[in-house]
């Protein structure tokens, strides 16, 4: 059986490709199973992942004609644990996972966005949450998008079945740039090669701390005092900020600075 992902590795960061155009990218049981192996992998030396599609769709969401046949075989649904523990890799991973979307993104393609750290999508891609169609609820898209959304955009997205275009997602900010479709990869690329520069320490611990304010903290000072504490701890694992400190008082240059 052909692998359903390509991998492309680079220094210091990583491309992930789901490779099941025939069936618009959608997340059977063993693309799952790969997307986790690719993910774990690069847990050693990969400071940015980027995560695409084939042809014209970033993902279609789980595979329902695959959860047809198991029913029908007699097999456990395991489909939804699977895809929670597959997007929580991806939220947890010590990388900073960057979503090239490349054309349509349906149910668990959009959560495989909201999952990702940064996105980026083609201007002719399109997102919706299709499932209230099948008289159900989007069980992960649906949630994870309430998280991002208000609450009018939320009830759009999760009642209506229409398909948000690019422009229209990063004005709601599910998506941080539209670009030219042509070059969504070169755009993903340099910007993974530029959080490739950075130090992997500070680069994990400042994604942690996206996901703990605000919910871990109550006000402004808790806040910053927040804060210190994730300074601290990076200052425990690297000698790194103390030697960028020390170049920029010397008249020297960080990674990415000024640019």
């Amino acid at each position: 059986m052909r692998d359903t992902i390509t991998l492309r590795q680079h220094a210091g960061w990583q491309e992930i490709r789901i490779d099941r155009e025939a069936q618009r990218n959608a997340l059977d049981r063993a693309t799952r199973e790969s997307l986790h192996r690719a993910l774990d992998a690069a847990r050693a030396d990969a400071r940015a992942i980027v995560l695409t599609g084939t042809g014209g769709s970033f993902c279609a969401g789980l595979d329902l004609k695959e959860r047809e046949t198991d029913k029908a075989a007699g097999r456990p649904d395991t489909a939804g644990e699977e895809a929670i523990a597959l997007n929580v890799a991806i939220r947890d991973h010590p990388a900073v996972v960057i979503a090239a979307v490349n054309g349509m993104a349906l149910g668990g393609g959009l959560t495989l966005i909201n999952s990702c750290d940064l996105a980026l999508a083609a201007s002719d891609a399109t997102l919706a949450c299709p499932e209230i169609g099948f008289a159900t609820y989007a069980s992960m898209a649906g949630p994870t998008s309430q998280l991002l959304l208000t609450r009018k955009r939320a009830a759009w997205l999760l009642l209506t079945n229409e398909r948000l275009d690019a422009a229209t997602a990063e004005r709601w900010g599910l998506i941080n740039e539209v670009v030219p479709p042509a070059d969504l990869l070169s755009r993903a690329r340099r910007l993974a090669e530029r959080m490739a520069g950075f130090d992997p320490v500070a680069l994990a611990e400042t994604k942690k701390a996206l996901s703990r304010v605000p919910g871990e903290t109550r006000g402004w000072r808790e806040a910053m005092e927040f804060g210190q504490t994730v300074n601290a701890a990076i200052r425990s694992r690297t000698q790194a900020a103390a030697a960028g400190l020390a170049r920029f008082a010397a008249g020297g240059r960080n990674p990415g600075q000024g640019s």
